[in-house]
């Protein structure tokens, strides 16, 4: 199997944008706090188990594999716009990340707010990297 033609360097571009969003997400300005509220845990507990920078390191990697990925499928969809580009990123949400985080998250008693908290960063990250790849072609 070949892949279809894929902006490396756009990617690479979607995959910051993920991780800086990630960044804002999480931080005191957006969900920090609901966010350590509904995973029961204070302050103090999350910076002494922040783990130094692996995690930031594995969440930039996972950022470039969503980045990938949604190139990869985007090829599928031409011509493309960025509307449909979009419209293909809400779909691969609703598909894949939503039903499945939802699902688990259901059998581990994940509280609501939780889950609409990390699943909603799912979706605004897919959303930024099929906006940017579909304009970046």
């Amino acid at each position: 199997m070949s892949l279809p033609h894929v902006n490396y360097l756009a990617v690479l571009v979607s995959g910051v944008a993920i991780f800086v969003l990630g960044g804002l997400w999480y931080s005191p300005a957006l969900f920090a706090k609901p966010w350590a509220r509904l995973m029961g845990k204070t302050e103090e507990e999350l910076k002494a188990g922040a783990g130094g920078a692996l995690p930031f390191v594995l969440a930039f990697l996972c950022g470039i594999a969503i980045a990938l990925a949604m190139s990869i499928v985007l090829n599928h969809f031409q011509p493309l716009s960025v509307l449909k580009a979009i419209n293909v990123a809400i779909v691969c949400w609703i598909g894949f990340a939503a039903a499945t985080s939802f699902a688990s998250a259901m059998f581990s008693s994940t509280p609501r707010g939780l889950w609409l908290i990390n699943s909603g960063y799912n979706l605004v990250s897919f959303v930024i990297a099929a906006a940017i790849e579909a304009v970046w072609r």
